[in-house]
């Protein structure tokens, strides 16, 4: 199956099209790659707050561009992103958090 997909500058293409679809709220196309129906299930069950969603997904682009560019063959799901998102905080918290480690001579 991997092997019928489009190449990555093209999957890029696309997920940057529906992207800037969902951020203009206007939709106007009724059919859809399998995968981009799976991202838009995949951020609807997101339940994202209206005050954040822009720049939450604005975010998520840019984060999936630079994985593409990495070859990644399909765009990761926003909720893949959010949760790589949220470890990172919770590294950074526990990083500040910790008592620094005595130095030995």
């Amino acid at each position: 199956m991997l092997d019928s997909l489009p190449d990555s500058d093209a999957v890029l293409a696309q997920f940057n099209r529906l992207i800037q679809e969902l951020l203009r709220g206007n939709m106007h196309r009724n059919t859809f790659r399998p995968w981009e129906v799976e991202l838009l299930l995949d951020i609807e069950a997101c339940n994202l707050r209206e005050s954040a969603k822009r720049e939450t997904l604005k975010r998520y682009q840019k984060a999936v561009q630079r994985q593409m560019e990495k070859g990644a063959r399909l765009p990761m799901r926003l909720s893949e992103y959010l949760e790589s998102v949220k470890a990172k905080r919770a590294a950074q918290v526990q990083t500040q958090a910790a008592p620094p480690l005595p130095q030995t001579h």
